[in-house]
């Protein structure tokens, strides 16, 4: 036994405000989360929508929390991946990919995911050569280029304004005739003279040699060749619930199904942050999201406890 009461795995917002709570709770508590702290946070330049900050860097933000979690004895192992979740005689087991093993009465899973594929030709083959699911991480790499950006929510839009500091050109792709982001942010982009909508709209394919050279896209039947330097993609999510080797509850995308405390079908585990099925994936709903786990894992732990000495 590792002596732990709580695991928490993730370390986005929503982990770590499961981790504060906890270790303000005087819970034995371990924050496992697969590269540096702060998730969706790192991806994102610029928040202006987190309660108490008119705008924040991302990267700032996770800082912070995570500075804030420690300062109440939180114990935090960044790049350290999970393997797997399993449960045996009762106990949640973690394994790690070191091979490690750590066991706790409660785990709040808050692994959050990773970018959902395009599936088109020459995705993969031109990933990390001109692909990217990241403006954030690379779009300092493609100074005075022209860019595609496909999706058309807050993501894709925000983050097509964003590459604009770089490119000399972002054309947005979307398959719809209207896009899904929040109206501030459509309108800040259709403000910016570097950008351009293209609408109703398919990508076929990715093209290149050494790197991206252009795709193809089509609309209403007409296939049109754009050349552009890179493309960002930003279609969507995949939970990481893979982890948990048990069956539990989901939606038919995956996510994880819990009740109103978080916890989900399996007793003792609890699902925050954006693995959870929810209506909006937000920073200040994720950080909800853990604070409520926290709270129904530490009554968890308690009873399970006055129990054992009853």
């Amino acid at each position: 036994m590792s002596g732990y009461d709580v695991i928490i795995v993730g370390g986005g917002p929503a982990g770590l405000a499961a981790g504060l709570y906890t270790a303000r709770m005087d819970l034995k508590a371990v924050l496992l989360d697969r590269g540096p702290l702060g998730g969706q946070l790192l991806n994102t330049e610029l928040i202006e929508d987190y309660p108490g900050f008119e705008s924040i860097l991302g990267s700032e933000l996770a800082v912070k929390m995570g500075d804030h979690a420690r300062k109440f004895g939180l114990e935090i192992r960044d790049f350290e991946p999970v393997k797997e979740i399993d449960v045996e005689d009762g106990a949640k087991v973690v394994r790690l990919e070191s091979g490690e093993e750590l066991r706790a009465p409660a785990v709040i899973m808050a692994a959050g995911g990773l970018p959902r594929y395009l599936e088109v030709p020459g995705e993969k083959e031109f990933w990390g050569r001109g692909v990217s699911y990241c403006a954030v991480c690379d779009g300092a790499f493609f100074k005075g280029e022209e860019l595609a950006v496909v999706g058309g929510g807050d993501a894709a839009v925000e983050e097509g304004d964003f590459l604009t500091r770089y490119a000399s050109k972002v054309y947005i792709i979307h398959r719809r005739n209207e896009l899904r982001a929040q109206p501030i942010l459509v309108d800040r982009a259709r403000a910016n003279p570097k950008i351009e909508f293209i609408l109703d709209a398919v990508v076929k394919d990715i093209k290149g040699d050494q790197k991206v050279r252009a795709l193809d896209y089509e609309h209403r039947g007409h296939v049109t060749e754009l050349p552009v330097g890179g493309v960002f993609i930003f279609v969507g999510f995949v939970p990481n619930s893979m982890l948990l080797k048990m069956h539990v509850d989901h939606d038919d995308a995956g996510y994880i199904t819990t009740d109103r405390n978080m916890q989900t079908s399996v007793d003792g585990i609890w699902a925050v942050g954006d693995v959870r099925s929810q209506l909006t994936k937000q920073i200040a709903t994720a950080a909800g999201d853990g604070t409520t786990a926290a709270v129904a894992a530490s009554n968890y732990v308690s009873a399970l406890k006055d129990a054992a000495r009853a």
